[in-house]
């Protein structure tokens, strides 16, 4: 089975920085756009950022625009999220997703913590 796992969360304080890191098994995803959200408690979940699979374009949330970088490592099969000057709000879940022409696969989320 496809497995996607976030690492790298933890507690931070306002004005840190985290690199998060997802790790894609069971299937390549060279040729699959890698996806960033986040979800804060009683929030919807949020689109963070992309890194398309072709070209390896890059668009990011307004809300992050600036502070974070989404870069991949296809032979590693692993996509990272660079977060610095976190906020406060930026505390959420952040989920990976690859997504694929037709299917997509989702991760666990790992928990940020930005304390003021």
């Amino acid at each position: 089975q496809v497995q996607l796992v976030e690492s790298g969360g933890g507690l931070v304080q306002a004005g840190g920085s985290l690199t998060l890191s997802c790790v894609v098994s069971g299937r390549t995803f060279s040729r699959a756009d890698m996806r960033w959200f986040r979800q804060a408690p009683g929030k919807e979940r949020e689109f963070v950022a992309i890194n398309r699979w072709s070209g390896g374009s890059t668009d990011y949330a307004d809300s992050v625009k600036g502070r974070f970088t989404i870069s991949r490592d296809n032979a590693k099969n692993t996509v990272y999220l660079q977060m610095s000057n976190l906020k406060p709000e930026d505390t959420a879940i952040y989920y990976c997703n690859a997504l694929y022409t037709i299917t997509t696969y989702w991760g666990q989320g790992t928990q940020v913590t930005v304390s003021s």
